[in-house]
């Protein structure tokens, strides 16, 4: 029992040094927590409406705020996102600003088709 609450208690401090095999699990075990966990569960309570998620073939484009300005008007930053990327095509979905704690507008982050 006290060498089961030994390893417990070494792996929880972590006190193995950094050649030993413990060392290496331990990697492995972050890696694979970090590239094999959903993107959904870092996700900070922002949801887009369903009708956004409809067509698959979506496409994100994060755009500064001195390029839009300070317009909300779909039109106008739909013919800024065509000019910016060069697809004539261009159809915006939606253009949600993101913004620090202070309010001030960091970025749009726009979906087009």
């Amino acid at each position: 029992m006290n060498f089961i609450l030994r390893i417990i208690k070494k792996s929880f401090l972590w006190t193995y040094a950094r050649n030993t095999w413990q060392w290496d699990v331990l990697c492995v075990l972050i890696l694979a927590f970090i590239f094999l966990s959903p993107k959904s569960w870092f996700a900070n309570g922002e949801r887009r409406p369903p009708e956004e998620h409809q067509s698959s073939a979506l496409t994100t484009v994060i755009i500064g705020p001195e390029l839009v300005g300070d317009t909300e008007d779909k039109a106008q930053i739909e013919q800024k996102v065509r000019v910016f990327t060069g697809r004539a095509d261009a159809q915006v979905v939606g253009a949600p600003r993101r913004h620090d704690q202070a309010g001030k507008t960091l970025w749009y982050e726009v979906d087009i088709r």
